[in-house]
């Protein structure tokens, strides 16, 4: 798909200081110099009043440097219109803000329409990006924004901002609104939606967490708007640049190495499954024949988990009932990062995270101990 789209482009900061009052009026942005990659997640983030948003909305002009300039391949934004700009530049905030009075497609399509670009051009990338965040088109194009959940108005709210295909996106705090597991599930969908379109991202959090899990790059602010610190998030957990950053990452610095490792990146234990409504002759034999312990997975006719059964339970005739599962497996996704399994891990009556895809079939299984086995690495 990346060859048929724009690519992201190269976004430079040189020198950018921003001031609110007269020349004696205190800096919230200082001298700002650094450089995002093109296609690459810079992350923004420090405590509060650090001058995180400023600097990214100075980006589209939502707010105007006081001096030093920002371009976007090598081109200074001052020198564009401020409404042409930003109809190239992809924005996605917290509080999503659809119109209420559109439909999703209409929502999705609103760049577009501004564009002037033809009815079935628009109609084809609006399918296009739906399906790309997950939501069939036929089943969501139509409904608005009042009838979906806060995680399906999150995605719609990127699927717009992705919609004129912008080599740029700003993401202002995007998924902070929404509660811990469905934060979790939309950052996994998000960077599998970043390995397909590879987009430049200016990413605003306070999260220093989330830094580390969405970051290629993260610039570290402290208050003036003083750039702290800019590497990877593996260099600046390795070796903080400050008594500053090394404070504000925290002192669980090794704990948090386990958030740029990935459960894809593990080799999973395969599951020994069974599924509800196979006869429990076929289950107990086949199962028998793979040398199964004493419980199995149930999964449904999709390959979704269902819970942990008791082998023993396989007894007599029939078919399997669903209802005989015992949930408590935790489901993580290969996106997850190491550190949130071994949360959702330790906080199960099961050492076993089932691991699943997109559609929450079943991959494998991911174990404490072959995360703790990656916590024992040395630092690099």
């Amino acid at each position: 798909m990346q060859d048929a789209r724009t690519a992201g482009a190269v976004v430079a900061f040189e020198h950018v200081s921003k001031r609110y009052g007269g020349p004696d009026a205190p800096h919230a942005v200082t001298d700002l110099s650094l450089e995002v990659p093109a296609g690459e997640i810079c992350v923004l983030v420090g405590p509060s009043g650090c001058g995180k948003t400023t600097t990214m909305k100075m980006v589209n002009r939502l707010i105007e440097p006081s001096s030093g300039r920002i371009t976007i391949d090598g081109r200074d934004v001052a020198d564009l219109r401020a409404t042409d700009l930003r109809r190239g530049i992809g924005y996605v905030i917290q509080q999503v803000g659809l119109f209420p009075h559109q439909t999703v497609g209409q929502n999705v399509a609103t760049v577009p329409n501004l564009l002037r670009w033809p009815a079935d051009r628009i109609r084809g990338r609006t399918d296009e990006l739906l399906e790309l965040i997950g939501l069939e088109p036929n089943a969501y194009r139509d409904r608005y924004p009042a009838e979906l959940s806060g995680g399906e108005r999150q995605r719609v709210g990127v699927a717009r901002a992705l919609a004129a295909d912008p080599p740029v996106m700003l993401m202002d705090e995007p998924f902070g609104a929404v509660d811990p597991i469905r934060r979790d599930r939309l950052q996994n969908e998000f960077l599998r939606l970043q390995a397909q379109v590879r987009k430049t991202i200016i990413f605003v959090t306070h999260d220093v967490d989330e830094a580390i899990k969405m970051g290629d790059r993260i610039a570290i602010l402290r208050q003036g708007g003083v750039l702290a610190q800019y590497d990877t998030p593996a260099a600046i957990l390795a070796n903080p640049a400050s008594d500053f950053v090394e404070r504000f990452v925290g002192a669980d610095r090794g704990l948090k190495r386990l958030s740029l490792a990935r459960v894809g990146e593990l080799e999973l234990l395969p599951a020994v499954t069974a599924r509800a409504g196979e006869e429990r002759a076929d289950a107990r034999e086949r199962l028998g024949a793979t040398g199964a312990p004493d419980y199995a997975l149930l999964v449904d006719g999709a390959g979704r988990p269902l819970g942990w059964i008791a082998v023993a339970d396989l007894a007599g005739d029939g078919p399997i009932e669903p209802d005989l599962a015992v949930p408590g497996a935790p489901t993580v996704q290969p996106e997850t990062t190491l550190r949130d399994a071994l949360s959702a891990l330790l906080g199960s009556s099961v050492q076993l995270g089932v691991v699943v895809d997109a559609v929450d079939r079943v991959l494998g299984l991911v174990s404490v101990d072959a995360i703790s086995e990656r916590l024992r690495e040395p630092i690099a």
